[in-house]
């Protein structure tokens, strides 16, 4: 948990949501992220994002991938890619049944 905690940023900041959603392993690589976001298969707080938008604890992110909605909420930034026990720490789901 200590490396997470190293690997986050400090409290106020963001992390740019492709950067994210990688970090918390809901996409395979960071470029899956980046062409999601320009494809508009990624909103945060319904709002349709790019690629650099800064996501925020407490946000709500909506990503559509490999045929399956996923709706989260931000617990926690960070900016490394941790293992699957650490990532689904840093979000809540809130998705339907696949």
């Amino acid at each position: 948990m200590a490396a997470a905690e190293a690997a986050g940023p400090a409290s106020g900041e963001s992390v740019r949501i492709d950067s994210w959603i990688w970090s918390v392993r809901l996409v395979k690589t960071r470029s899956m992220g980046a062409t999601a976001c320009r494809g508009g298969h990624v909103h945060v707080n319904g709002e349709r994002v790019k690629p650099a938008y800064s996501v925020r604890v407490g946000d709500e992110v909506r990503l559509r991938h490999a045929g399956r909605e996923r709706i989260v909420i931000v617990k926690r930034l960070i900016r490394k890619r941790v293992g699957a026990p650490v990532a689904v720490e840093c979000y809540v789901d809130n998705s339907p049944p696949p």
